[in-house]
This record gives C-alpha cells, sequence and structure tokens, in this order.
C-alpha cells in the first residue's frame, strides 16, 4: 500500500530533490556534487580506487569471466537515498534519472556496441517487490545509449541469500551456478548491469554463465560502489 501511495503521489506532484527536498529536480546540483566519484587510478579489471594503475591484488587471478566492472559514484548520500527508494519503497520513477545518469557514464567510457544485460532477481524476489530494479535502469540505459536490451535470456535458476555478512568463499558458494542463460543465441559482447556493485560475486557468477552461453566479452556497469571494500571482497 506504501509503495502505491508513493506512486500516485509521485504523479502528482513536480519532482523534489531526493535529499534537501528542493523542488525542480530528483537531485539537486548541490546535493548530487556532494556524492563521491570514483575516479582513477583504478584496478583495471573491478574499477577499485589504487594508489597507482594496474589490478588490485583480489584481481591478480586467472580465469575471471568479467573484462571489467566500473562504477560512477560511491554509494552514499543523495545517490543512496534514490537508490533505496527506488528498491526498496516502489519508487520506479527514480529509474528514470539513475538511469540518465549511468547511460552518460557508459557513454563517457568509449566502450564497444554491445547488448545490456540486467542482473536478474529470482522470479519469487520479482514477484514480491514488483519489478527488478536493475531491469529498469536497463531500459533507460539501452535507450540512451541505443544499444540492444536483453532482459529475459539471463535467468537466476536458484534463490540465495543475502551476501552481507559472507566471507569471499562463503559469497562465491551462494551464488555458484545461481544463473543460467536460456534465451536464444546471445551477442559477442554483453554489459552486464545492476544498481549497486558490492562484492563481485553475483555480477562474477552471471559473466560465466554467459560465457558458457558463448559470449566473448563481458563487462560489468552499476550506478555506485561502497567507499570502502567490504570484507571478503571478490573481483
Amino acid at each position: 500500500m506504501a509503495r502505491l501511495w508513493h506512486s500516485f503521489l509521485d504523479l502528482l506532484f513536480p519532482p523534489r530533490c531526493v535529499a534537501c527536498h528542493r523542488p525542480g529536480s530528483w537531485f539537486c546540483p548541490a546535493c548530487l556534487a556532494a556524492v563521491g566519484r570514483v575516479e582513477g587510478p583504478l584496478c583495471a579489471r573491478c574499477g577499485r580506487p589504487l594508489p597507482s594503475f594496474g589490478l588490485c591484488p583480489a584481481c591478480r587471478t586467472d580465469g575471471l569471466a568479467l573484462e571489467c566492472v566500473r562504477a560512477p559514484f560511491f554509494f552514499e548520500g543523495a545517490l543512496q537515498r534514490a537508490v533505496h527508494e527506488l528498491k526498496y519503497r516502489g519508487r520506479r520513477v527514480f529509474a528514470v534519472p539513475l538511469g540518465e545518469l549511468l547511460g552518460a557514464y557508459v557513454i563517457s567510457l568509449g566502450w564497444p556496441d554491445s547488448a545490456i544485460v540486467p542482473v536478474p532477481l529470482h522470479p519469487e524476489r520479482e514477484r514480491a517487490r514488483g519489478y527488478n530494479q536493475a531491469a529498469l535502469l536497463a531500459h533507460v540505459v539501452a535507450g540512451r545509449l541505443g544499444w540492444p536490451l536483453l532482459e529475459r535470456g539471463l535467468i537466476r535458476v536458484r534463490d540465495t541469500r543475502p551476501q552481507v555478512g559472507l566471507d569471499r568463499q562463503a559469497r562465491r558458494e551462494n551464488v555458484s551456478k545461481a544463473f543460467r542463460w536460456e534465451g536464444p543465441a546471445p551477442p559477442r559482447r554483453v554489459v552486464l548491469l545492476d544498481d549497486v556493485y558490492t562484492t563481485g560475486a553475483t555480477m562474477e557468477a552471471c559473466a560465466q554463465a554467459l560465457r558458457q552461453a558463448g559470449v566473448g566479452e563481458v563487462r560489468g556497469i552499476a550506478l555506485a560502489r561502497p567507499r570502502f571494500d567490504p570484507p571478503g571482497r571478490m573481483p
């Protein structure tokens, strides 16, 4: 009921900054500027900030399915609040401004044209929420870039525990074989999209499923990542 009420209010009233409530836009310039940007030097693979360019210790491992992952923002401030509104309070309206921010960032990366694949939820979780927030963002990003969107090919075949509090090995085991490609033959290049990149285990498991289906290059993109890496971070 609360989600329906918020959606109704979003239709009736003009946007206000999600953080300071100033009217005019969902992110006022001051509140958006206060959100930290993830800037170089970065790990060439996982995008973690480093003292100098190269690979972080966790990424000096062969056999990873992801080519690289990037996120423009740290998960804090107005951006964190907007993601929570989208993800947990049913405010789908935030998919548009968040997706526009992410789309502009992907353009700045200069990546080759690719198909966009949102990280899927388990069907039961998606039914309970009413939507997959990553898919909503992916629609906006794909439209901004003019890239194809493959929303239903990658599926989550096993529900998993929340990753919070799990160590590195437990995270890997938690999402092992949780994803499978069941669409038509996939394209050569794919960009996986999620709202927040936290441990890397989920996106890597998705990339493994895509590689097994025949995808040649898999990159990852997310809106934000934690300012400080969580314990047991995986690439």
